[in-house]
């Protein structure tokens, strides 16, 4: 089936489905292959509990006109996405970067929705199948889309930028994520730089950070609209950020100086966009960040901070670094793996190690990346949760502020749970 005929079916049928736990009536089902499962055995259960058509790619599974049978779903998927796309002339921000990507997405879709009827990337849905998805769920009256692209191999930004086509981009910080599919920091910013060459190749304008010199190297002859740290003062975080901007107070509901990037990032596109100083003021005030991302939890006992989704070096030293400065004594870091760093892993563990050392920091180190690593110093290091909440069971509440903070395969919600249920 030719795209375009499939896409009359979609128009009549917008609601686009993968997992047959969540197909709801009259929608399209999609049967993606994954490396444990092939859906289309899932097919016939789809169209049983409600959709209205299942797109497969083996002749075995079509029971009737039901079922559309395509070459390769996956790629139907995306060449779908990009022919809506291709209806819309509207603004499409793409957004990619090592750290601070969804939050920064979160907080442009906070300020620009202030004027605007936007669609954002939902959660983290920022791979070759959830950025398809988040562009086929773009309705007709949408005004700004704001898609946010992840990758962990060179090509990867390249592929969903030809799927969504942005028209601006910005690169939040090129850091050391993913070391092990990029094969070095040099693929890493490879990777990353493919939205400023798409960018460049299709006359688009970019966001720049022009405190970062690699980012300012990368973009030097691509036109950027440009921002800088130097545009606010006053800057406090104790422990919630707040800053001065245009002569007004901003006081957030995030954690940390390094989202000060992020929040940067959201006001120069606002101001591009027209929305008004107190919207932007506005929206960057009532944003709360959720899903253990720069998020604080206050206890009778304890005050929480959560930044356990996902870790690598650049953002395990910012988030130390942004800890240290909180004026408490009784300070513990819970910090776990940093994942697929490849053969720099236990370098990069052992240069966390040492730092917590050099700030006098009490440490509870969780995973077998840190098991690793040459502790000559008195820091506290677990094979897994289990392990570090037997540790705190005797020892939580020598603490009153805990951050928390790495990959999100080495489940430190469990952790946070725990001192949650206690505290409570």
């Amino acid at each position: 089936m030719e795209i375009a005929e499939l896409y009359k079916i979609y128009l009549n049928h917008p609601v686009i489905s993968t997992d047959t736990r969540k197909v709801s009536n009259g929608c399209l089902f999609f049967a993606l292959k994954g490396e444990n499962f092939d859906a289309n055995t899932f097919a016939e259960q789809a169209i049983n509990e409600g959709a209205a058509y299942a797109i497969i790619d083996n002749l075995n599974f079509k029971k009737s006109e039901a079922y559309i049978l395509v070459d390769d779903v996956l790629k139907t998927l995306q060449r779908l996405a990009n022919y809506h796309r291709k209806q819309f002339t509207i603004p499409f921000i793409g957004i990619t970067g090592s750290n601070g990507k969804t939050t920064s997405k979160e907080l442009i879709n906070a300020v620009l929705s202030e004027k605007y009827k936007t669609i954002a990337t939902q959660g983290n849905l920022n791979n070759h199948i959830g950025v398809p998805l988040t562009i086929l769920s773009i309705p007709q009256d949408c005004e700004i889309a704001i898609i946010e692209m992840g990758a962990n191999h060179i090509g990867e930004i390249e592929q969903l930028c030809e799927i969504s086509e942005p028209t601006l981009g910005i690169i939040t910080n090129i850091g050391t994520a993913h070391i092990e599919g990029f094969g070095s920091r040099e693929g890493v910013i490879k990777a990353k730089s493919e939205l400023y060459h798409f960018i460049k190749e299709n006359n688009g304008k970019l966001f720049l950070n022009e405190d970062d010199d690699l980012l300012t190297k990368l973009a030097e002859d691509i036109p950027s609209i440009k921002y800088s740290r130097l545009e606010i003062n006053n800057i406090s975080s104790n422990p919630f950020l707040s800053f001065e901007w245009k002569n007004i107070k901003i006081e957030t509901q995030l954690y940390g100086e390094y989202n000060i990037p992020n929040i940067l990032a959201a006001i120069k596109i606002g101001e591009y966009f027209n929305v008004e100083i107190t919207a932007i003021k506005a929206a960057l005030e009532n944003y709360v960040s959720t899903n253990n991302r720069s998020q604080i939890v206050k206890l009778p006992n304890h005050t929480l901070y959560l930044d356990a989704y996902n870790a690598n070096p650049t953002s395990m030293n910012a988030a130390i670094d942004s800890f240290s400065k909180l004026v408490d004594t009784k300070k513990l870091l819970i910090l776990g793996d940093m994942l697929e760093l490849g053969h720099v892993s236990q370098e990069e563990h052992q240069k966390v190690a040492d730092k917590i050392n050099q700030l006098k920091l009490n440490a509870l180190l969780v995973g077998n990346e840190f098991q690793q690593i040459k502790i000559n110093y008195d820091l506290k290091s677990v094979k897994n949760t289990d392990e570090a909440i037997a540790w705190l069971e005797n020892n939580l509440n020598t603490f009153n502020s805990i951050l928390i903070k790495g990959s999100r395969g080495i489940r430190l919600e469990k952790i946070s749970e725990y001192i949650q249920k206690k505290g409570v």
